[in-house]
């Protein structure tokens, strides 16, 4: 079952890191485009999502503040 971690949009798209298991499930999506991926990590999640060229640098920047955000939220900042 997948648990929302984070959804982040903006007009340049959209960036969501879910939970399935000990899974990171990274979705991210554009204007004619969506990607899924899976990732054991935080960190590796992250790191794809950077690698990505057709996610924006502000949508990449909210998503990670996003991101950074829940984790601390949750006591797992060392986590990404």
């Amino acid at each position: 079952m997948l648990q929302h971690y984070t959804d982040t949009r903006t007009s340049q798209g959209r960036v969501r890191f879910l939970l399935d298991a000990s899974d990171v499930v990274l979705l991210t999506e554009g204007e004619g485009w969506h990607v899924q991926q899976r990732f054991t990590t935080f960190h590796d999640a992250a790191l794809a999502l950077a690698l990505n060229e057709r996610v924006s640098q502000r949508l990449y920047s909210q998503a990670l503040d996003d991101l950074y955000h829940q984790l601390n939220f949750f006591g797992q900042l060392g986590a990404a």
